[in-house]
């Protein structure tokens, strides 16, 4: 996990269903931090930080841009 790093923080699951097809889609290298126990746990989200999308330091341009897309050109919004 040293090479990744925090892009965005989301509350709930529901706020990046979308992004991650996306990201999964085009290959780029992330993780969810922390969404197994906001999972169990969703209303202590504020407590632990959030949801943490980390994205591999060579992805992070390609992972920004999908964001950057996503709010820009879709219906669908990054919160």
């Amino acid at each position: 996990m040293k090479h990744f790093e925090t892009i965005a923080i989301f509350t709930y699951p529901s706020e990046y269903a979308v992004l991650r097809l996306l990201l999964e889609h085009h290959e780029v290298r992330h993780v969810f931090q922390n969404e197994t126990m906001i999972g169990v746990l969703p209303f202590h989200s504020n407590a632990i930080g959030g949801i943490r999308l980390k994205v591999h330091k060579e992805d992070i341009p390609k992972a920004e841009d999908i964001i950057e897309n996503l709010n820009n050109t879709s219906h669908l919004r990054i919160v």
